[in-house]
């Protein structure tokens, strides 16, 4: 089997909310994403979906995808993508760094190995590990009682797991987490992810703040060694996502003691390979992981359904159904949620069929009819 061309397309992706807002100030109301489809002599098509969360979060953004995938793709002609150590051998040599634009080249061809095997991804993944995956659900950050109207809103709707975007002025914050928590079971999960929004001497105010109750601290401030300053000050249970952006990061943080979860997020560390194998450290140290991606539709949610399956329940702190969060579907058999959680799809590979009425024609094209 040998990779004769790449096709990418680009789709907007509207919320349902109309806007999602995290710390600073940052928002977006419709995400850019771009879908990769890789042809092979075998009339095999494997695809994947990459969406960065606008252009503030990560060092990624949405046009960098394609631009990146112009010096990347003509170099993967002709290889076999079932070579998965081939291909990401010369996807990093190809390009230095950003891994985001990588990552769904390398998922491509992981739905490409799926299909060429005859099974689906959780099966390649690791097996099923468990019967679904429980979803948790951000929630934008506005005002205190608008974020906790939300938050019982989608209780309703069967979640047990929230994020609340925090990460702005530290009082309003301190409010936020309050007005949140009181509504919620003792069983439920709040998550407070400030997404590096605050300086130390916020963040210090904040937990120390919220000591009395019972809510995960994500992601602090900007820097690993602030978080990790944060981290030796407070009991509550800690959360590192931007700061563990691949395996050396992961290392790190495992020495230092500096999380009891990390975020891992498929694209921010180069695709599925990878995410694999920080997975599998994660397990072999007993950190449990949210595993999801920046953002995305329906192809990005099943890739995070099948990772997250494969994975024992025990450390899959929570995961994402991203497509239930746009208006716009673009694959059909992608997951969907049932009372707060998800499988993934039961087809060969990531076992999704892109909608390319919806996607349109491609916007680049490398190898074979290009």
């Amino acid at each position: 089997m040998n990779i004769t061309a790449i096709r990418v397309h680009q789709v907007d992706l509207p919320l349902k909310e109309g806007r999602y807002s995290w710390s600073n100030g940052n928002f977006v109301e419709v995400f850019d994403s771009t879908v990769v489809a890789i042809e092979t002599d075998t009339g095999l098509t494997g695809y994947a979906e990459c969406c960065p969360l606008g252009s503030a979060y990560l060092p990624s953004y949405a046009r960098g995808v394609r631009a990146g995938l112009e010096e990347i793709a003509p170099k993967l002609i002709g290889l076999d993508p079932s070579n998965l150590g081939l291909v990401n051998r010369t996807m990093d040599a190809a390009l230095n760094g950003h891994p985001y634009v990588k990552a769904p080249l390398d998922i491509a061809c992981w739905d490409l190995l799926g299909k060429a095997s005859g099974l689906p991804l959780v099966t390649l993944l690791g097996g099923h590990a468990q019967d679904e995956v429980r979803l948790y659900r951000a929630i934008s950050q506005e005002d205190p009682e608008t974020m906790a109207k939300k938050i019982a809103g989608y209780k309703a709707e069967g979640y047990t797991k929230f994020q609340l975007k925090v990460g702005g002025n530290a009082d309003d914050d301190i409010a936020r987490i309050r007005a949140c928590r009181e509504i919620l079971d003792d069983t439920d999960i709040l998550v407070a992810d400030a997404n590096t929004g605050w300086t130390r001497h916020e963040a210090a105010r904040v937990v120390d703040a919220v000591a009395d109750l019972d809510v995960y601290i994500e992601q602090p401030c900007p820097t690993y060694d602030e978080c990790l300053s944060i981290r030796r000050r407070t009991a509550k249970p800690f959360v590192m996502d931007e700061n563990i952006t691949g395996l050396d990061m992961l290392v790190r943080g495992l020495a230092d003691d500096a999380f009891d979860v990390i975020n891992l997020k498929i694209s921010k560390v180069g695709g599925l390979s990878k995410a694999r194998t920080m997975r599998d450290v994660c397990l072999a140290h007993g950190i449990p992981m949210t595993i999801e991606d920046t953002w995305g539709g329906d192809i990005v949610t099943a890739a995070i359904a099948h990772l997250a399956q494969s994975t024992p329940s025990d450390f899959v702190f929570s995961a994402t159904d991203f497509n239930s969060y746009g208006t716009k579907t673009i694959a059909a058999n992608a997951p969907n949620r049932v009372n707060g959680g998800m499988k993934a799809p039961s087809g060969l590979g990531l076992g999704i069929e892109p909608d390319f009425e919806t996607l349109g024609a491609p916007v680049l094209s490398f190898g074979k009819g290009a």
